[in-house]
């Protein structure tokens, strides 16, 4: 729901859809990058270290993308939705296997989040576009092209 307007000649139900949209990529965007540093801190055995380091990276792009997200929401007139009680409430991303150490483990689990969510992303493109909001469409096709990058990254370990 739209508190305030800074955006004058977007339509106040688009800004709504549009802050309610951005709300659901957020919950799924923090639970991404929660799962990443879960990899990050957790990741044993071969290539110990290039997965490390590469979760790492993966995690501060996720947490940009969390952070462009949610204002793009308060940008809106919104609020930006991000505590942990309305992540866990929210996200779409299933449960990260937390007893996971194996690197194998770990880059499919990762893999699997990481193509959720950039579908979801595709999609929220499409939503945002259709609703005449190019910006956020624009926003979404940029953390598109990141993720499916990081997502090609850590598929290139599975064996």
């Amino acid at each position: 729901m739209s508190t305030n307007s800074f955006v004058t000649d977007i339509k106040s139900n688009v800004r709504n859809q549009m802050i309610e949209l951005l709300n659901a990529r957020l919950a799924d965007a923090i639970d991404l990058k929660l799962a990443v540093k879960q990899a990050h801190w957790n990741v044993k055995g071969e290539n110990f270290i290039a997965l490390h380091e590469l979760f790492d990276q993966i995690a501060t792009r996720v947490d940009d993308h969390v952070d462009t997200i949610a204002e793009r929401a308060v940008q809106l007139g919104g609020m930006a939705l991000g505590t942990t009680q309305i992540v866990a409430e929210g996200t779409t991303l299933s449960a990260y296997p937390t007893k996971a150490t194996a690197a194998s483990d770990h880059v499919k689990a990762l893999s699997d989040r990481l193509s959720a969510f950039a579908g979801s992303v595709r999609k929220a493109i499409d939503d945002a576009d259709e609703a005449g909001d190019a910006d956020t469409a624009d926003i979404f096709t940029g953390i598109s092209r990141a993720v499916d990058k990081d997502l090609w990254f850590v598929a290139a370990h599975k064996g």
